[in-house]
This record gives C-alpha cells, sequence and structure tokens, in this order.
C-alpha cells in the first residue's frame, strides 16, 4: 500500500505538474527526487520512493511527461509499452531537464528538506540522473541503467557531485559499448563509481517484475544507500 501523496510543483513557464511525495518519519530530511522507467511514476516508482522514504528521505518522485500528457503512468504491459515509448519519442530532453532543475529547487526550498538534495532514476530517469548531475547544484546523484548517457559524455566535465552508476550485464537497451565509452571517459574519475551486475538485465531492481534479480538488487540498494548516506546526511 502506498503511503505517499501526490502534491503539484509549477515549471518556470508557470505551468504545473504533479509528483509524488513520500515523507520520512523525521524531517527536515536530506531530499531525494525519483526519477522513473519509460513507463513514468506509477505505481512501482512510487513504492521505491516510499522505501526510500523509510530510509529517512523526503521524497519526490515527478511526472515525467506531463508536457505530452499529464497524469500517464503506464503499467509493465505491451500496451503500456507502446505507449511508454511513443510518449518517450515526444519528451523534448532539454525541456524536460530544465523541468527537473525547478524540481530540484522547489524539493531544496522545502521547510522540511534540509537543503541537501540527491537524484536517482531508472532507465530513462537514469539518463535524466546523469543529465542533472552535471547541469544542476546537486549533492549526489544514482542512476540504474541509464540510457543514452553516452549521447551526453560532451558534458561530463561539468560534473558537479558525486555519482553512482549501476548498469546489468545483458541490457540490450543500455549495450556493452555504451557502458565502455561511460567507463572510458569518466570511470576513473574519483567522484564516479561505475558497477556492473553479472547475469542481469534491465530493469533488475524492479521488485515484483520481471527481470528482478533478488541478490543483485540487494547489493545494488546497499551500495546506494551507503553513497546518500555520505554526501546528503
Amino acid at each position: 500500500m502506498l503511503m505517499g501523496t501526490e502534491i503539484e510543483i509549477t515549471a518556470a513557464d508557470g505551468q504545473s505538474f504533479a509528483a509524488y511525495l513520500a515523507l520520512p518519519k523525521t524531517v527536515p530530511a536530506p531530499g531525494l527526487i525519483v526519477l522513473p522507467e519509460v513507463f513514468n511514476t506509477n505505481d512501482h516508482i512510487r513504492a521505491v520512493a516510499d522505501g526510500y522514504a523509510e530510509e529517512g528521505y523526503l521524497v519526490i518522485a515527478p511526472d515525467v511527461y506531463f508536457r505530452q500528457e499529464a497524469g500517464a503512468y503506464m503499467s509493465y504491459t505491451d500496451e503500456g509499452r507502446t505507449k511508454a515509448q511513443s510518449l518517450r519519442s515526444q519528451l523534448d530532453t532539454d525541456q524536460y531537464a530544465r523541468d527537473l532543475g525547478d524540481t530540484i529547487a522547489f524539493l531544496r526550498g522545502r521547510n522540511d528538506c534540509t537543503g541537501k538534495v540527491g537524484v536517482m532514476g531508472f532507465c530513462l530517469g537514469g539518463k535524466f540522473t546523469y543529465l542533472s548531475s552535471v547541469r544542476h547544484p546537486i549533492d549526489a546523484a544514482v542512476g540504474y541503467y541509464g540510457v543514452q548517457i553516452d549521447e551526453h559524455l560532451d558534458e561530463a566535465d561539468a560534473l558537479r557531485c558525486p555519482l553512482v552508476l549501476h548498469f546489468a550485464e545483458f541490457d540490450p537497451h543500455v549495450p556493452a559499448e555504451t557502458v565502455t565509452a561511460v567507463e572510458a571517459r569518466i570511470g576513473d574519475w574519483q567522484n564516479v563509481e561505475i558497477y556492473i551486475y553479472p547475469g542481469t538485465e534491465h530493469g533488475f531492481n524492479r521488485i515484483g517484475y520481471e527481470p528482478y534479480n533478488e541478490g543483485q538488487a540487494t547489493i545494488a540498494r546497499k551500495r546506494t544507500l551507503e553513497h546518500f548516506a555520505a554526501h546528503l546526511r
């Protein structure tokens, strides 16, 4: 059972959008933005947000497609996948990255936030996690199997925070050559950690859904929590 609520955030151009808010037991708390897979902020992502709220973070999971179709949260079905890919094809990367900056500023400005903000995301959200780490003033970032990061490696020198990237060993959406390109560009940087999880596929953290891998997801979550504890608390 989900424990959060929906709130409204206003973008710089005046357009408002929904976001799922999950509160920790104790505030003020560090802020954390959870960015979804291509399926948008569905029940699974909201459950992820709840889980990090239980760990003591003030969590916001925004509606990524609000400029294309507000409130479109897709299920893990063929129909949901088709619609998700259609909405993703319409998404303006730079515009949503700007909207994400407004989300970060909103979270940091809340009275129940300590002022420290991290970003984490999965798949499409992993891409925007990386973009947040190079375009916005955040304190920590963690991306899970982020797609198309290699297309934005020219921005890597602007990295503003410690970054962890989790990748699956067998991932048609993030092939080995993509991971190799990311490793070659930033893999030896002191503020970057890259992990590849053996025997896993894209979506290995998606608890309750294929291709969830409990063992590797547990390891990745432990590393994620350690990263955020070190940089957000």
